[in-house]
């Protein structure tokens, strides 16, 4: 007879359950809980995530199907489709956004040291959202288009590891440049980002903060070119200027000199032009760095198709935020044993064990 722990219990053995209690704390999030606890709350979405349950039922069906096992998984009261649901829709979602922090931070930690292709000291991030689209009549705080509804998943990710560093979740609506307001900057890391983050204010802002950016130009922006240095053609590069902004308005909100690097890339025939506040890097270091801009596409692609965050299992803002911040904290659990265990599987092939 098998003795050993399952393998769900297994994974959530690296999870820490002191810290777990000071976010349910911190919201308060067992008032009033006779049986049904955040921590049990916590367990069945996890197991909904990992396993890629269709629906909340689904998952209880799946859970009462095997229940001599329910103990060993730290399920100890009756499950229930209508309790699960009434906890997703009622208990404050940023207990499991502010474990998932604990998580983050934790992970962080283990992959500082990890390798992601170019030899920098700096840490680099590359900043992204990806649209999640909804059905307004389901979803109607969730507004974006004219009789369409949509999330936006806005992420902030550390390329040593793929490990994202800052989420925020957001209705259709909010544009992508305003989320530079609510991001902690940190001197000395470099930050890479579409055209769709073009605000020379902001930038500004960056760049005061002692922190550098890699980002693409729009063609219309007006500038004077005042110094030009060599570069080799024969990698693809074109140009590498120092510029001046001369537009109305763009030359009083960044009133600082930048970097203009020309790119031709040969295997697409597309060409790329970077604007960026890093004078030190080689120019096709900074052409490098925002290839690297999509593993945040990437990490967009992996968690749309091994975890629950395109279908949802309610439809209030509460529960749709609760699951979303779950599922993440369930990507990031995943990565903390890959590397605390050294396992040489991709995440990919880790989460098809337990499908």
């Amino acid at each position: 007879m098998n003795i050993g722990k399952i393998i769900f219990s297994q994974i959530m053995d690296f999870v820490p359950k002191y810290e777990f209690n000071k976010c349910v704390e911190r919201y308060k999030g067992n008032y009033n809980a006779k049986q049904f606890t955040c921590w049990e709350q916590y367990l069945i979405m996890v197991f909904s995530q990992i396993t890629y349950r269709e629906s909340l039922r689904d998952t209880v069906v799946c859970l009462k199907a095997m229940p001599e096992k329910l103990y060993h998984m730290g399920l100890t009261n009756p499950i229930s489709r209508s309790t699960v649901a009434y906890a997703n829709e009622n208990r404050d979602w940023q207990i499991y956004r502010y474990f998932a922090h604990v998580l983050i931070k934790e992970c962080r930690e283990l992959y500082s040291k990890e390798k992601f292709g170019l030899e920098l000291k700096e840490t680099v991030y590359a900043l992204d959202s990806t649209t999640i689209d909804l059905c307004l009549n389901l979803f109607p705080w969730a507004k974006f288009r004219k009789g369409k509804g949509a999330i936006k998943l806005h992420t902030l990710l550390d390329l040593r590891g793929n490990i994202p560093s800052f989420i925020s979740i957001t209705d259709g609506k909010v544009h992508d440049v305003n989320i530079l307001d609510d991001l902690m900057v940190e001197p000395g890391s470099i930050y890479i980002m579409d055209r769709g983050y073009l605000d020379f204010k902001r930038l500004y802002e960056m760049t005061q903060a002692r922190a550098y950016y890699v980002i693409r130009a729009k063609r219309n922006f007006k500038f004077q070119a005042i110094l030009s240095r060599k570069v080799d053609k024969t990698v693809g590069l074109r140009c590498d200027q120092t510029i001046r902004l001369t537009g109305v308005n763009t030359k009083e909100k960044y009133p600082d000199n930048l970097r203009r690097v020309k790119y031709y890339d040969i295997e697409t025939g597309r060409r790329f032009i970077f604007l960026t506040n890093n004078f030190l890097l080689p120019a096709i270091t900074i052409t490098k760095l925002y290839k690297y801009k999509w593993q945040v596409e990437l990490f967009f692609k992996w968690i749309k198709q091994n975890l629950r965050i395109k279908s949802f299992y309610g439809v209030s803002e509460n529960a749709v935020k609760t699951q979303v911040w779950i599922a993440i904290s369930a990507y990031v659990l995943i990565a903390i044993i890959k590397k605390k265990l050294n396992i040489e599987l991709s995440l990919y092939n880790i989460m098809q064990i337990f499908l």
